[in-house]
């Protein structure tokens, strides 16, 4: 059976050094998938048809297997993808990762520690500027930085979009840009009046930012948000967002029809294939051509 699904998120870890505000990421696995199961699930996603595997979480890098299993996705043929807070990360991953890694995601709340600490903790403003240092040194890895917008950070995104375009002259990495509007999701309860930004002030927000030169910006509103993703969660079930709901279907690896169970959740197929759209390598568009 092969799918309509180009990426699949398998969140391998609820564990996490951040304790972000807006986050609707799993809460509360404390017992993920072993490795095997982990492998399992991999070689399930290669057979439904996706090309891409998001490794996400919490952090990723919380599993002593991570490198394990982002190696277990290249070698079947997955384009692979890492989204990691950045805390954990260290020179020495990179260098291991770096054959086997398609592309990196960052999240970046703040152009300054300042404005940064105001959902993150302390230090991980320097803990990505570390790394997108390091990441110079593995330019086969494209790089992502990520920045959700909350009440928090709302006029400082005009210049992290300039910090982001003055490190892609730095390397030769492709380099990528994604804002997104804070969405009212997550598994605790949250003061979503303190966080969220009118869709007004988003569009605003999109015209003053403009393009980027050297990187692609892409802007990820509410609308665009919804019944976008389709997830794993650690513990192995599959889930599809909705709103502010998760709708669970079970362990994924006994998901026998996946098209069928997204069209039960009203999953956007037309809308989830453009946003994959947005990172494709040319020797994946000449492969999809042929």
């Amino acid at each position: 059976m092969t799918t309509s699904v180009a990426t699949i998120d398998f969140h391998v870890t609820a564990s996490c050094d951040q304790a972000c505000p807006y986050c609707w990421g799993p809460r509360r696995f404390r017992n993920p998938v072993d490795t095997e199961t982990a492998y399992r699930i991999i070689a399930r996603i290669k057979e439904v048809g996706a090309r891409r595997v998001v490794f996400t979480g919490g952090d990723p890098l919380y599993r002593a297997d991570a490198v394990d299993l982002i190696r277990a996705a290249k070698d079947i043929g997955l384009e692979t993808a890492l989204s990691t807070t950045g805390d954990r990360l260290t020179p020495d991953i990179l260098s291991e990762v770096s054959p086997i890694l398609d592309l990196i995601s960052l999240p970046l709340d703040g152009s300054t520690e300042e404005i940064n600490s105001r959902t993150k903790h302390p230090g991980h403003y320097s803990a990505i500027m570390n790394a997108l240092d390091w990441l110079r040194e593995h330019p086969t890895i494209d790089v992502k930085v990520c920045s959700p917008v909350t009440r928090h950070n709302l006029e400082d995104i005009p210049a992290i979009a300039r910090l982001v375009e003055n490190y892609s002259h730095s390397t030769q990495a492709r380099v990528f840009y994604n804002v997104f509007q804070a969405y009212p999701r997550a598994m605790f309860k949250v003061e979503w009046d303190e966080l969220l930004v009118t869709d007004e002030e988003f569009k605003s927000l999109r015209n003053r930012v403009g393009d980027g030169e050297n990187i692609r910006i892409s802007f990820l509103d509410h609308e665009t948000l919804d019944k976008l993703y389709v997830m794993v969660f650690p513990d192995g079930s599959m889930v599809v967002p909705k709103g502010a709901d998760y709708l669970k279907y079970g362990p994924f690896l006994d998901v026998k029809n996946l098209d069928a169970a997204l069209e039960a959740s009203q999953f956007d197929f037309p809308k989830h294939l453009r946003h994959s759209q947005a990172w494709v390598r040319e020797t994946t568009k000449r492969n999809t051509e042929q």
